[in-house]
């Protein structure tokens, strides 16, 4: 009998939107190509129910778990409890561990990781709490969620300048109220915006070849990748902001630099299996981590898969490596 996979995904409601949707393309995705390689796979959704989850695993005896839960419930925020119960059941699992898995998915969490190693990132404000760092005024900023991913909350109307400390915190306050979510306040770097997946190896973590978004907006909004971006294939947005792996000579060394810092996040962070980090470069080309995402989307049109197939390898060669990376550290 083949050895068998479980995909784990995050349960969904009849209206999910098409960011939460998209699991079910990685999960149909993933399963198809676990098939070519010999695996025998299932999907199945998870719940915060322990009982039912051993009960699971013990009928179907996985060699490990495909963890793409990207929220529970709806929040981002719970994330990292796939993993925690992974864990006490004993059961290997693709991808970050509890810890990096948690400490990525609290945004400032992660900034505030990111500085103590090292990691130059934009300086910040999170409202009831002094700043952690000197912040310029009046300067820009852009106000996100907190524990969200996938652009979840993010607009035009996103970046705003502020004055003062009290301006920018009633700015996050007001913007928290509009989408429901909590958020922060982040610098604004208005520059060029890059993307570097990584991939565990037997031989250590393999930088993908790096991705950078290219915007062209035919008006003077911010250049981001916001929801819609993302998102909505129809919106002027979608198709103002193209991914391209061409660069010109003059950017190696900006390049090397970038896969430098992307190789520190993942060892400060002990990130597993794949993960990718977000840049920003300002205008003097300085680097910013935005964010590291210890989860990214691995569907068939995703950056991470097309800076794979950049790198040589097909998808189900992408996914052999995930699970490789898996079943070593069960070892």
């Amino acid at each position: 009998m083949a050895k068998g996979v479980l995909i784990l995904h995050n349960s969904l409601p009849p209206d999910a939107p098409p960011d939460e949707r998209d699991v079910l393309i990685q999960a149909a995705a993933v399963s198809d190509a676990l098939s070519l390689l010999g695996y025998r796979s299932d999907i199945a959704p998870f719940k915060l129910d322990i009982r039912a989850l051993s009960d699971l695993l013990d009928e179907l005896e996985p060699v490990c778990v495909f963890n793409l839960l990207e929220a529970l419930d709806g929040d981002g925020r719970l994330i990292h409890l796939a993993c925690s119960i992974l864990d006490h059941l004993g059961i290997p699992y693709t991808g970050a561990g509890t810890e990096a898995m948690f400490l990525t998915s609290n945004k400032v969490l992660a900034k505030e990781w990111m500085q103590r190693s090292g990691i130059p990132t934009p300086e910040w404000l999170v409202p009831r709490k002094g700043p952690g760092c000197d912040l310029p005024f009046p300067s820009r900023y852009i106000l996100k969620t907190l524990w969200e991913e996938a652009s979840i909350g993010i607009d035009s109307e996103s970046v705003q300048e502020a004055g003062s400390v009290e301006e920018l915190v009633c700015l996050m306050e007001k913007r928290s109220g509009a989408i429901g979510k909590a958020c922060f306040a982040e610098r604004f770097i208005d520059g060029r915006e890059f993307n570097l997946s990584i991939l565990a190896s037997g031989d250590g973590p393999i930088v993908l070849p790096p991705a950078e978004i290219r915007f062209s907006f035919p008006d003077e909004r911010p250049r981001i990748v916001d929801y819609r971006a993302k998102w909505d294939e129809g919106s002027i947005e979608y198709r103002s902001t193209v991914r391209t792996f061409e660069f010109k000579d003059e950017d190696a060394g900006l390049l090397e630099e970038l896969e430098r810092i992307a190789r520190l996040c993942w060892d400060a962070f002990d990130l597993k299996g794949y993960a990718r980090v977000d840049f920003r470069v300002d205008g003097e080309g300085r680097p910013w981590v935005l964010e590291i995402n210890a989860n990214p989307c691995i569907s068939p049109d995703s950056g991470f898969v097309a800076a794979s197939e950049r790198a040589g390898l097909s998808y189900d060669r992408l996914i052999e490596c995930i699970v490789l990376d898996a079943l070593r550290r069960d070892r």
